[in-house]
């Protein structure tokens, strides 16, 4: 096997490693099968595009064009010509059917079904992986970069994967890419010749590799084992809240758009609330007269471990236009739609979007993802709350206490989702809820006993100074001391009620904000909670209020006072710095008789785009980007192509080195590199001597042509490199190189047998210096960025095309030219 074709297998095993990243998202998991018959014939596409020979861009267009239709002919058969040619139809369906595909992903939690649309793009992903990887590594020879597009595949499995076997799949990835790199190095050095083994290290031993080979593998090695140990080391990370605004706290910020897990908010919480000065970070209008149960539900926490509470790891996708219905809210429970419009301060960074509670729409801007279990939304890819202003239609739901102690018993995967406590939650704690609800005869009576227990009855006292606690015995401490903040008196309760068999989480949020002046509601730092959500059929999940002097005990747990009225209810809790404001919000004004939603609708203005709430399509943002880097790219063009020329052109300069004279036998005339035998026939050599330095001739003048002196194609080169000597005003140094490069073209195009000379890649490199010494910085930029000679790029396709002509027309003519002897 050549090494271009060893090359070539390599490129298509370390993609197929890389993409076995993708094995624990997608079941079955016969996909990768399909994709490694479908690389193969890639792979063996450009094996014979590069056999013609074609140009190195022509042979990547052949791959992409064959790539394109093993799709069709896959995934469209039945929308293209002949059932191989894709046609218009063809691309709509493909189309349609990645749109298909990617809302799947936003449906399926992982391990996703293999549908049409998600295998399109597994396969079709891994395709153009490999496409770029054999393009960069075997067709361009240069395996270092095409490491870039495997990190890439390997990454976006990595990051949608719950991350238990991600060290084995980057093990995999990587040993890919290591095989990769060998497979490139030994094809390189094969140009060199036969590699001579290392000298024996002692009598009787068999010769060891060269140093060169050796040392690569053991750097191979040491970076492969440094980036699996590193992760593992307890290295210190920057911690984000959920509540400070730092950007950083429970959502899907890193752009997964999969599932979402969260970190534990007790501290941020804590940290919340102890702030020296409060700020306002939501600003709040609604059409509803009764703010007191204006509660801003973040994110709801329903994982218990007996340590603490945490969100469980639930699967999102798109935001409905409209919201389902509650889970568990009868329709003859009494409820109010009311709507609420929010702008959060410009600081205030959250990755979950603080709603009342329970939503029933939503307009906002941006890029959102719906959690349906807890009805939330999160942002995606990085977006967050800072500086938006959004609307929220929710329901104000006003059950009364005779439906709620009349529910009916939870359904089965409700009781047994959220009635988990675990072995090591002590036995104390539920040994006190049973002595607290004694005499209770319904779970509503159990936690009306609860909540009255830890807000009025037990004697508890509310300190934010108090630390969160961990531990399983965490609860059990704060039932003994009595003393905490909502954390502790809203998990607390949720814990005993779970132990009593209700269906119990914690919401995370804001209790009701401070009413301003203008009538709005300022909601500060300080207005941070937690509150207990309990599950009652036919109501759903109700709030209740267990931490004294913080929110409002809700009316459903009220005991009935005689004459039919309800007791004064407790006012909201105020922040320090929010008391109403005796002048008008500059930003939020309104007169006192437009204080309804319609008549300051204006106050807080949705962003322009936000009612219809959606993007520009997939394929057009794609369309987009693919012009802009077009855009960006086009001018660099002239650079790449001179960087490319200029370093083809010094390569070959040190590859005929190894053949010169004066060099040791079997090793470059620099006397660096490993010992080759070079088995190369004399005729050959010589014809590849004159090759090598006119390449490098064309280099000098083409690098003098950069910094301002035209060639002078009508000079020998003597004369050539006098002119070039006088008009840039070279020392003598310099202009000796000038003349050492001039006269080894008359040797190789004039001497009976041409040879080529050492070192004179390094004479163009000293020129080049030279000239870029003696010029102004404009010069200097126009010689990099634009350079003159990059005009010959233009020259070259004109030849082409003209000799591609040409040769058409000679085989046309041949074909239809009359053997002679025919008569007519």
């Amino acid at each position: 096997m050549s090494g271009r074709a060893r090359l070539t297998l390599c490129s298509a095993a370390a993609t197929l490693m890389a993409s076995c990243a993708m094995l624990p998202l997608v079941e079955p998991a016969t996909w990768l099968l399909q994709a490694a018959f479908l690389l193969t014939i890639q792979s063996g596409v450009g094996v014979a595009a590069r056999r013609v020979p074609l140009a190195r861009p022509l042979t990547a267009v052949v791959q992409a064009l064959v790539t394109l239709v093993l799709l069709t002919l896959v995934f469209a058969r039945e929308h293209a010509f002949a059932g191989v040619v894709p046609g218009p139809e063809a691309f709509r369906y493909l189309g349609d059917l990645l749109q298909t595909g990617a809302d799947d992903v936003g449906r399926y939690a992982i391990p996703a079904p293999l549908s049409d649309g998600i295998r399109l793009m597994v396969i079709g992903g891994v395709l153009v992986i490999g496409l770029a990887v054999d393009t960069l590594a075997v067709t361009f020879r240069n395996a270092a970069p095409a490491g870039l597009p495997l990190l890439a595949l390997y990454s976006v499995a990595a990051g949608l994967s719950d991350g238990a076997a991600d060290w084995l799949w980057f093990l995999v990835a990587a040993a890919g890419y290591l095989l990769l790199l060998l497979a490139e190095g030994r094809e390189r050095l094969s140009q060199w010749g036969r590699v001579f083994g290392g000298a024996p290290r002692g009598p009787g031993e068999q010769p060891g590799p060269v140093a060169p080979v050796r040392t690569g593998r053991r750097i191979g090695v040491a970076a492969l084992g440094v980036a699996l140990v590193v992760p593992l080391l307890p290295l210190p990370a920057i911690q984000g809240g959920l509540l400070d605004g730092a950007g950083a706290g429970v959502g899907a910020g890193n752009g997964s758009g999969g599932t979402i897990s969260a970190v534990n908010p007790l501290v941020s919480l804590r940290d919340s609330l102890n702030v020296d000065e409060d700020r306002t970070v939501l600003t709040l209008r609604t059409n509803t007269t009764n703010i007191s149960d204006m509660y801003l539900r973040i994110v709801s926490l329903d994982d218990f471990d007996g340590t603490t509470w945490k969100p469980s790891k639930r699967h999102i996708i798109a935001v409905p236009d409209d919201f389902p219905s509650p889970t568990g809210l009868g329709g003859d429970v009494k409820r109010t739609e009311i709507t609420t419009r929010i702008a959060a301060a410009d600081g205030y960074s959250q990755d979950w979007l603080p709603m009342p509670y329970p939503p029933s729409g939503v307009q906002i801007k941006g890029n959102w993802r719906y959690e349906p279990v807890g009805m939330t939304l999160v942002g995606d890819h990085g977006q967050n709350t800072s500086g938006k202003t959004y609307q929220v239609t929710s329901l104000d739901v006003q059950p009364t206490a005779e439906q709620l102690a009349s529910a009916p018993k939870p359904p089965g995967s409700i009781k047994r989702d959220f009635t988990k406590v675990p072995d090591s939650l002590p036995a104390t704690v539920a040994q006190q809820a049973l002595a607290i609800t004694k005499g209770a005869t319904s779970d509503y009576e159990k936690a009306v006993k609860l909540q009255d227990y830890f807000a009025v009855t037990g004697g508890f006292e509310y300190d934010t100074e108090v630390e969160v606690g961990s531990g399983p015995n965490a609860i059990a401490r704060f039932l003994r001391d009595k003393q905490g903040f909502c954390v502790h008196f809203s998990f607390a309760m949720a814990a005993m009620a779970r132990t009593l068999g209700i269906p119990a989480r914690v919401a995370v949020g804001f209790a009701p904000g401070s009413p301003q002046a203008d009538g709005s509601v300022a909601v500060g730092l300080k207005d941070a909670h937690a509150w207990p959500e309990l599950y009652f059929e036919g109501v759903g999940w109700t709030r209740f209020e267990p931490t004294p002097t913080r929110g409002t005990t809700p009316t459903y747990t009220l005991p009935e006072t005689s004459g039919g009225t309800q007791p004064e209810l407790p006012q909201p809790t105020r922040s320090a710095d929010a008391a109403p404001s005796t002048e008008p919000s500059a930003s939020t004004s309104c007169s006192v008789d437009d204080k309804k939603l319609e008549g300051c609708a204006g106050a807080l203005p949705l962003d322009p785009t936000e009612q219809d709430g959606g993007g520009a399509p997939w394929y057009q943002l794609a369309g987009w980007a693919l012009l802009g880097f077009a855009a960006l790219a086009l001018p660099l063009l002239p650079m790449l192509w001179r960087l490319r020329r200029r370093s083809v052109r010094l390569a070959s300069a040190q590859h005929s080195a190894a053949g010169a004279a004066g060099a040791p036998p079997g090793r470059p005339a620099d006397g660096s590199g490993p010992a080759v035998v070079l088995d190369v026939p004399p005729q050959e050599a010589s014809t590849a001597a004159v090759g090598h330095v006119l390449a490098v001739w064309r280099e000098l003048t083409d690098t003098a042509w950069d910094y301002g002196i035209e060639p002078d194609e009508a000079l020998t080169p003597r004369r050539a490199a006098a002119r070039i000597v006088r008009i840039g005003e070279l020392d003598d140094t310099v202009a000796r190189s000038v003349h050492r490069v001039a006269g080894a073209v008359e040797q190789v195009l004039y001497a009976p047998e041409p040879r080529a000379e050492t070192g004179l890649a390094d004479e163009v490199r000293a020129v080049r210096t030279a000239l870029r010494e003696r010029v102004g910085w404009r010069t200097r930029v126009r010689a990099v960025v634009a350079p003159r000679s990059a005009v010959r790029a233009v020259w070259d396709l004109t030849d082409r095309w003209t000799a591609l002509k040409a040769s058409w027309a000679a085989r046309l003519t041949t074909l239809i030219r009359r053997p002679s002897g025919q008569s007519g």
